[in-house]
């Protein structure tokens, strides 16, 4: 089957990353969300972003104008159904992709393909909530979206073949790289990066070392572009948690147990930098440790 037009739930930093590189790709995009002003943040995201890739030769000005005016943002959930493939963005919680999925059912067309965006939960068991299991996959991109170059493409127990090349075709018309995963709690970049991240929070609880010592020596000592805690701010401190914690219960190892200074931090709704606060404070004009 070819996939020409896209819907994506959610237009938060993930969303609107994934609409901005699928319309730069030709497909025609619908952008879903509960409020228009959310929508008006990501149009303006997204034209910054190109702006930038205009000002660094990476795209025209014309190819931004097309990309963008092939993005038609709605506030109708229902409005996806008439897509080939729904990318389902929206926050790490099962519970409310579950309640998508099952708004979306009922408007699909027998052929569109529902995939989700989620780093973590279980794609057999969201697909089991639809009416179409076989069409039913995870495809994961890594933040942040127009820049990262891998995609995860994760298949349920019952996805078929033309599903899982259907969506690896997308990921080459991307000029993305497609990983194939199973489908087992976190599937393999979150598995590895989320237990380092969470290693890196017990240092900090633990005393051995503060923000800036942890960061800096994975940075000069393992060459990392960003340090563990730096990553984890950037990521969000409670996606992290939600992911160790998706983890935990489901390989019920304890070396998958949240650290509590990281469970501390989340309560606190010191997320990181979408807060401005989290193991750095961003308020000022060099983000500070803040232990």
């Amino acid at each position: 089957m070819e996939i020409k037009s896209v819907g994506i739930v959610g237009a938060g930093q993930m969303g609107n990353g994934i609409a901005h590189v699928m319309s730069l790709a030709g497909y025609d995009v619908m952008l879903n969300d509960i409020s228009d002003d959310a929508l008006d943040a990501a149009m303006t995201l997204m034209a910054g972003n190109m702006d930038r890739q205009v000002g660094r030769g990476k795209i025209t000005a014309e190819e931004q104008a097309a990309a963008l005016a092939r993005i038609k943002p709605t506030t109708t959930l229902s409005d996806l159904g008439q897509t080939d493939l729904i990318i389902e963005a929206a926050t790490e919680r099962e519970t409310v992709k579950q309640a998508i999925f099952e708004d979306l059912v009922p408007h699909l067309q027998p052929h569109t393909i529902l995939t989700s965006n989620t780093s973590s939960i279980s794609i057999t068991r969201l697909a089991s909530r639809t009416d179409r299991p076989e069409k039913f996959m995870g495809f994961h991109f890594m933040n942040p979206v127009p820049v990262m170059q891998l995609v995860e493409l994760i298949r349920g127990i019952a996805t078929d073949e033309p599903t899982f090349s259907a969506c690896r075709d997308v990921v080459a018309r991307l000029n993305k790289t497609a990983a194939s995963a199973e489908d087992f709690p976190a599937f393999i970049v979150n598995r590895i990066l989320m237990p380092m991240i969470n290693e890196a929070v017990y240092t900090l609880y633990e005393g051995v070392g503060n923000v800036q010592s942890i960061d800096s020596s994975l940075r000069l000592g393992a060459n990392h572009p960003m340090g563990p805690l730096e990553l984890a701010d950037f990521i969000g401190l409670d996606t992290c948690l939600a992911i160790m914690n998706v983890l935990h219960d489901g390989l019920a190892d304890t070396k998958y147990r949240p650290c509590p200074l990281l469970t501390k931090y989340v309560e606190a709704g010191w997320l990181g930098r979408k807060t401005q606060r989290g193991f750095y404070d961003y308020r000022g004009d060099m983000p500070v440790p803040t232990r």
